[in-house]
């Protein structure tokens, strides 16, 4: 990684470390984001319980995720404990950093794509970007929300590489929401009513499929369930008042969330 915090971490952060020394009682780690900083994890801060082998948790090369526990600044020591970090906080953190692994991928993608050096443009956006939003990811999802122009931070040829980059492989996230509609009609002008009840819909940004037997699919794509919700229901709300109007006689459904 690229990314190299500078000092030492806070007590109670998540770091990744590389596993690098295992003593009976004990195992030394780097610390991958603070430039390979050694920290150390007390056997009884491996895993709950009695340990006989230490090997049958941890091995040399080994990435894991790890607390920290505290600091000596003074000596420069680093206590870590692996037991203490729960699956769901395991994942969030090699999640985040897949996404600033991405995030750099990007960078060096845009850098070379214009004959800049990869570090130069890097250690250019850390500086700007790392003290307000903490990660390049979180800048680079701004940017592909179009909330944060680049050519703030950067210049002009290097800031549309990289949010061209960014907008093709970091896609603002999606909520999908949606349901079943039956319409049942007994009008001479049956078909054209039912078309204009749900041309509303459409009109809405509703997506609108034939499932047959006179049900529709209804569904609706925003970036959050508040715009979704809010969508759906004007969009369903107008198709309900016109088939009102019709006598067209209707029964939505709602899907189950996954």
């Amino acid at each position: 990684m690229l990314l190299k915090k500078q000092g030492l971490p806070p007590d109670e952060e998540l770091v990744l470390c590389t596993v690098t020394g295992i003593n009976p009682h004990s195992v030394f780690c780097t610390l991958d984001e603070y430039g390979g900083r050694t920290g150390m994890i007390h056997i009884s801060e491996i895993a709950p319980g009695r340990i006989r082998n230490i090997r049958e948790f941890v091995q040399e090369g080994k990435k894991v995720v790890c607390k920290v526990l505290q600091t000596n600044k003074e000596k420069g020591h680093i206590d870590l404990s692996l037991r203490r970090v729960n699956e769901m906080q395991k994942r969030n953190k090699l999640n985040q950093i897949k996404q600033e692994q991405l995030a750099e991928k990007i960078v060096e993608y845009a850098a070379r794509q214009q004959g800049d050096s990869v570090l130069s443009v890097y250690n250019k956006l850390s500086e700007k970007i790392l003290p307000k939003y903490g990660t390049l990811f979180a800048a680079f999802e701004q940017v592909s929300h179009d909330e944060l122009n680049l050519e703030t931070l950067v210049d002009k040829k290097i800031a549309k590489s990289l949010t061209d980059a960014i907008k093709a492989r970091i896609k603002p996230p999606k909520v999908n929401i949606n349901g079943n509609l039956k319409l049942t009609t007994y009008s001479s002008r049956g078909i054209e009513d039912i078309k204009e009840a749900l041309s509303f819909a459409v009109k809405g940004g509703i997506d609108v499929h034939y499932l047959g037997a006179g049900t529709y699919h209804l569904a609706v794509e925003a970036p959050d369930y508040k715009e979704a919700e809010k969508k759906l229901k004007a969009g369903l709300d107008a198709v309900i008042d016109f088939c009102d109007k019709k006598d067209i006689q209707h029964e939505w459904q709602r899907a189950e969330a996954a």
